[in-house]
């Protein structure tokens, strides 16, 4: 008879949404079912086993031959120790113990080390540097808000499970979603998203800033003598921007279709003070659609460690913090780095084109649980378990709160977490230097 049990409220480690009511069907220590998750996420649970690199390998010449842990733990320390300018990135799609080891290892060894936020939300960052940070909590969301507008995402894509359990679900003081919360969309074209909203804003590519622009004016009582913004007739515009005075309580998502667009951080800067506007006049918050489930936690364990979030140089024994310099694109992009340890990322298959030269001329160290483009150029590949299924660890909500993620069932034979691996690197870094 096979050993079965269920596990309830099972955190999902997909997007940034970390789902905390799975529930799984455990058989002989292999799940076989997932309820109550999303596509994305009962793929993640269902495939785990799939794809999976199951040794190490080092490169040689155009073949990679399998190595053991020891020799390949032993490879990634002299690479490090020999390279001049190193960088450590990646760090989102692990949990947070391992985001420390990283730390403890760049500090050590004068390292960059850069978190995937710098190829995504970064804007965000420097934007609520610059104009503070009107956060909410999601359960907040759901049990107070009467107006959510997302603007530049699409939930029902990239986070499919954000509408139903924040928006389109009964919470305290909004008992009949349906009628008592009204979802708008704004975005430079249609999308699955916006067909179940109540109202969608198509604006011209790149005219954020401009239509956030004239919102500002218009939620402060001026007169705008323009037809139309940004595509978007005034009239329209000022439809949503009475909106949202009159909404009780109003909550601004928005995703990279807004810090990746023309303006970047200042579309940012522009929204938190949009928000600061509508404050005067009624209840605001903004939050970001964060992709990776722990990218806020490597963002916060980054803080907390080094003082800042991302983009942090100690090559000089202390850490330095400047976005456009030490992030990992620019770094690679100006050929300044001589290798790289990748955490629990893939920069091959996101990584502009320039920057993957600058990627492939360099060793590349790889921690990851599974076959992917940068395992694919590595010149040494250690293959880790998977946090959220075959280790624990903590990691933070898009909206900053932390959860704990469970073992579910056993690592393959050898196979260790990220946290283990990357202190077993550290522990022969110093054996080598001090030789």
């Amino acid at each position: 008879m096979a050993d079965a049990h269920i596990l309830e409220n099972v955190v999902c480690p997909f997007c940034g949404c970390l789902c905390d009511d799975l529930r799984l069907t455990i058989e002989n220590d292999v799940i076989v079912q997932c309820e109550r998750g999303c596509a994305l996420g009962k793929a993640k649970f269902l495939h785990y086993r799939e794809d999976r690199m199951l040794s190490s390998t080092l490169r040689q010449g155009s073949s990679q031959i399998e190595i053991s842990l020891e020799t390949a733990i032993d490879h990634a320390a002299r690479i490090l120790v020999e390279a001049r300018r190193p960088l450590i990135y990646g760090l989102s799609s692990t949990e947070n113990d391992a985001h420390r080891e990283a730390y403890r290892l760049a500090e050590y060894i004068g390292a960059v080390v850069d978190n995937t936020s710098s190829v995504c939300h970064g804007p965000s960052i420097i934007g609520t540097q610059a104009s503070g940070e009107p956060m909410a909590s999601l359960a907040e969301v759901r049990n107070r808000a009467d107006l959510v507008i997302y603007w530049g995402a699409n939930p029902l894509y990239a986070h499919p499970r954000h509408v139903n359990r924040f928006v389109r679900a009964p919470g305290e003081y909004i008992r009949d979603p349906k009628a008592e919360r009204q979802m708008w969309v704004v975005d430079v074209r249609e999308s699955v998203t916006s067909r179940i909203a109540n109202r969608s804003l198509i604006i011209t590519p790149g005219s954020d800033l401009e239509v956030i622009g004239t919102l500002r004016a218009l939620v402060r009582g001026h007169t705008v003598d323009v037809a139309s913004v940004g595509g978007v007739s005034l009239d329209t515009l000022c439809e949503l921007a009475n909106a949202m005075k009159r909404a009780k309580y109003g909550v601004l998502f928005y995703g990279l279709g807004l810090t990746q667009s023309r303006g970047r951080h200042n579309n940012i800067d522009a929204a938190i003070r949009l928000v600061q506007d509508l404050n005067s006049f009624t209840k605001w918050s903004m939050l970001p659609m964060r992709g990776h489930y722990n990218v806020t936690g490597a963002n916060k364990t980054s803080t907390w460690t080094t003082g800042y979030p991302y983009a942090v140089d100690y090559s000089r024994g202390y850490p330095r913090y400047q976005p456009g310099e030490y992030t990992a694109v620019d770094l690679l992009r100006r050929r300044e780095v001589d290798a790289l340890l990748n955490v629990a990322a893939d920069p091959a298959a996101h990584f502009p084109r320039d920057a993957i030269r600058g990627l492939k001329s360099i060793p590349i160290i790889n921690l990851d649980p599974k076959r992917n483009l940068t395992s694919l150029i590595a010149s040494v590949n250690i293959p880790t378990a998977i946090a959220g299924i075959e280790c624990d660890g903590a990691v933070a909500r898009m909206d900053g709160l932390p959860l704990y993620l469970k073992k579910i069932v056993e690592p393959p034979e050898g196979i260790l977490p990220d946290r283990e691996v990357l202190r077993m690197i550290f522990d022969r870094v110093k054996e080598v230097s001090d030789n």
